[in-house]
C-alpha cells in the first residue's frame, strides 16, 4: 500500500466499519505484528507463503463470520491466553506507545519521504508533522533516520519484503549470449 500498512489499514477500516471482516496477507509472522493485527481487530492472518493453501479457506472462513489464523498464530493466541498476556505483554509494557498518527508519520518517514511531504499526505502543517517527528524521537530515544528505520522493522510498522529471485527465462538467457560484447579500450597517450 502506497501510504499505509496493513496495521493501520486495519485500524482506520475498522475504525469507520467496526463489522468490516479484515484479513491480513503479510510476509512476516512477527509475534509483535501477530499481536498488533489481533489488538487492532483483523480476524485473520495468512502468511504469503501459505497463501496458495489458506487463502481461499481464509476468506471463506471470514464470509462464514468466522476467524482464520494459521498455526503459527493460533499457538501465539492460546500461549498468551494461558500465561495471562505472556512475555510479548510484558515486553510490550517496556516499549513506548506510539499513537495512531504517530505510527503514519513514522511509516512515511521511514519509506523515505520528507517531513514536508508527511505533512501534505497527512493534511498537517509542516510544523506540525515536525512536532511529530521530533516527539516521536524523543518518545523512542533515537537520534537520527536509521535508529527509526531499524525501530520501525522491528516492531512491524514496515515490512522489508524478501526479493524475489527469479530464473532467467530461455529467451533472456539467449538474448543476453547474443548482445555483443565490449572490446576493452586502451587509454591513449
Amino acid at each position: 500500500m502506497p501510504s499505509l500498512n496493513g496495521l493501520e489499514a486495519t485500524r482506520q477500516i475498522l475504525r469507520g466499519n467496526p463489522l468490516q471482516r479484515v484479513l491480513i496477507l503479510t510476509v512476516t509472522d512477527a509475534e509483535q505484528l501477530i499481536e498488533e493485527v489481533l489488538k487492532a481487530g483483523a480476524r485473520g492472518f495468512v502468511l504469503k507463503a501459505d497463501a496458495a493453501k489458506d487463502l481461499t479457506m481464509a476468506v471463506e472462513a471470514l464470509q462464514q463470520d468466522r476467524t482464520f489464523f494459521n498455526s503459527r498464530v493460533g499457538e501465539l493466541v492460546l500461549n498468551g491466553f494461558l500465561q495471562g498476556g505472556g512475555p510479548a505483554s510484558k515486553m510490550q509494557a517496556l516499549l513506548p506507545r506510539l499513537t495512531a498518527r504517530e505510527r503514519e508519520v513514522v511509516q512515511l518517514l521511514v519509506e523515505g519521504k520528507s517531513t514536508k511531504e508527511v505533512a501534505v499526505m497527512l493534511n498537517l502543517s509542516v510544523k506540525t508533522a515536525e512536532t511529530h517527528r521530533s516527539n516521536i524521537m524523543r518518545k523512542l530515544g533515537l537520534h537520527c533516520l536509521s535508529e527509526l528505520v531499524l525501530y520501525a522493522v522491528r516492531n512491524g510498522i514496515i515490512q522489508i519484503a524478501k526479493p524475489i529471485l527469479e530464473e532467467p527465462s530461455a529467451e533472456q538467457l539467449e538474448i543476453a549470449a547474443q548482445a555483443p560484447t565490449p572490446s576493452p579500450t586502451l587509454p591513449s597517450n
